[in-house]
């Protein structure tokens, strides 16, 4: 059963408070969405799985602890979710990335996808999806759907900012994917936007708005 995460880290929750304000700048929210990814990214890879390996320090020979491979992909859904790789990367450098691009059908409000590029390997590897915002989660459920599809399965969900609905949706449909939250935020209003939120996480990432 997948767990939810809400992290209490103070330069988490600095950070978050910051790039909620609506004076914050393109640049300064870029910047923050980088690190708020980084700092999570060393939060929610804790339980890596370790092994003892023997190495050879300028002293002697030890026995130290490593990852059990470096087996992560990071999949962005797009656009929002772009934001948040290089923090993510600066961590796990070696991480392969994938990427996932949805639309919502006019007529049947369906999630229609309309990019996917993963990993050949993306079954052997930890993915942890990307996207700051956690609404009604529509997408993010859809997003993981079609990635367990070609062959995911062992997944986590990272936002920054999450609605109890989208919680709730997300859980329901795939109760095996960990979510990890900087803030859980107290609900959507009548235009599905979290509240009190940040508003839209594309269009201030990249000016849009």
């Amino acid at each position: 059963m997948g767990k939810v995460y809400v992290f209490d880290h103070p330069l988490i929750q600095h950070k978050t408070a910051m790039i909620r304000k609506i004076e914050t700048s393109v640049k300064d929210f870029r910047e923050l969405t980088k690190e708020i990814a980084m700092l999570m990214c060393y939060e929610a890879t804790r339980y890596l799985p370790l092994m003892d390996v023997e190495i050879e320090t300028p002293i002697c020979a030890t026995k130290v602890k490593m990852l059990q491979g470096e087996d992560i992909a990071i999949v962005p859904i797009l656009r929002a979710g772009l934001g948040m790789v290089d923090g993510m990367l600066a961590l796990v450098p070696n991480a392969k990335v994938g990427h996932i691009g949805l639309y919502r059908d006019p007529e049947t409000h369906r999630p229609v996808e309309y990019y996917c590029k993963l990993p050949s390997d993306i079954d052997r590897r930890q993915v942890f999806v990307l996207d700051p915002m956690l609404a009604t989660g529509g997408s993010a459920a859809a997003s993981i759907d079609f990635i367990k599809a070609r062959g995911a399965r062992n997944v986590s969900f990272m936002c920054i900012i999450a609605a109890p609905e989208g919680i709730a949706l997300l859980q329901g449909e795939h109760p095996d994917v960990d979510i990890f939250i900087a803030a859980k935020d107290e609900s959507l209003n009548d235009h599905a936007y979290i509240v009190p939120g940040l508003g839209d996480a594309g269009d201030r990432l990249y000016g849009t708005r």
